[in-house]
């Protein structure tokens, strides 16, 4: 930036006040001051956006980098796992005799089948009381929840018929 020494700025403000007048130098010096701050405000603000910006590029670089290096272990790891894959194939298809006809063991019966699971149809998610089916049905007490009508048309004296 320009370099102004004392001598320099001294020099402007005698032609200053010469020029403008001592009693309209106070507001000049104002403005001049406000258009100062105004400049240094902007300078700052494309700064700051300079930053921004180059900071995005180096975001967006690493991000892609990430996103290679990620792309490229992937896949490794699935290469890996087909190479794994067909020779835990191969060397099955070599150890198991069932697969191979000239054993003879295929030929022989499996036997019965393990038994088949049965759900037990418990109702866990249904909430239960603490009084017993036999004891509410003894003493009339009602075992379904009715609806407010319902309980209402129940409890309701019959129309007399005319």
């Amino acid at each position: 930036m320009i370099d102004f020494g004392f001598d320099k700025i001294a020099l402007i403000g005698a032609v200053a006040l010469i020029v403008i007048g001592p009693e309209k130098l106070p507001r000049v010096a104002r403005t001049v001051g406000h258009l100062l701050g105004k400049a240094q405000r902007y300078v700052a603000d494309v700064k700051a956006e300079v930053n921004r910006s180059i900071e995005l590029e180096e975001l967006k670089k690493m991000k892609t980098q990430f996103e290679d290096a990620a792309r490229d272990v992937g896949q490794t790891v699935s290469s890996e796992l087909q190479q794994t894959s067909a020779e835990l194939e191969r060397g099955w298809a070599s150890d198991n005799p069932l697969l191979e006809p000239s054993a003879g063991i295929a030929d022989e019966p499996l036997g019965t089948p393990p038994p088949v699971y049965k759900h037990p149809n418990k109702k866990w998610r249904l909430k239960r009381g603490a009084t017993p089916q036999w004891y509410k049905l003894r003493h009339g007490i009602p075992t379904r929840a009715q609806s407010g009508a319902a309980r209402v048309a129940r409890f309701r004296p019959p129309r007399p018929r005319a």
